[in-house]
């Protein structure tokens, strides 16, 4: 089985992982709607909040034909499956790992722990530890991370959120 990134209508990610969910076995087809967990301030008070990682896109593992292309592709709100010339194209492995690695279990991206030493970002944990490589910048007044991952071979910077738990420098 292979992962597809589907496009569908914006803020409709969740009907359309339904619809397939209830259409689909969980042994012919698996859907994602991968998302992270951000804080964000309103009237001074600081809050978290669930956003989707990649808005408009649903990822789907599935052992893709012809026959399943034609039923997938009828699902109400979804646009079309993303491809690179044919019906459809396959998320490379190394991409789908980095987002199955962040999103864990519960398809959110948590909080990560960090300390910034001189510059230096140290994850202490959290779903960047060990891959602090994909840091791009830090924002320490709205405590999020930049990171870099690739989406169908094209570089994608998204923030996620982040603790940090002593700013050394």
């Amino acid at each position: 089985m292979e992962w597809y990134a589907v496009f569908v209508e914006t803020s409709k990610e969740e009907d359309v992982q339904k619809w397939l969910e209830f259409h689909f076995n969980k042994e012919s087809l698996q859907s994602l709607v991968p998302k992270r967990k951000l804080k964000e301030k309103r009237s001074g008070k600081s809050y978290s909040v669930i956003k989707k990682l990649f808005p408009g896109y649903v990822f789907i593992r599935t052992s893709m034909d012809l026959d399943k292309y034609r039923i997938i592709t009828s699902v109400p709100r979804l646009l079309r499956i993303l491809n690179t010339g044919t019906y459809y194209s396959q998320i490379e492995d190394e991409e789908m790992s980095l987002i199955l690695k962040l999103v864990g279990e519960d398809s959110i991206i948590d909080y990560s722990r960090i300390f910034i030493e001189n510059s230096r970002v140290l994850v202490k944990d959290g779903p960047l530890y060990g891959i602090e490589g994909i840091i791009k910048k830090i924002n320490k007044h709205t405590n999020r991370a930049k990171v870099q991952l690739n989406f169908m071979g094209e570089p994608r910077f998204v923030d996620v959120g982040i603790e940090i738990l002593y700013n050394l420098d």
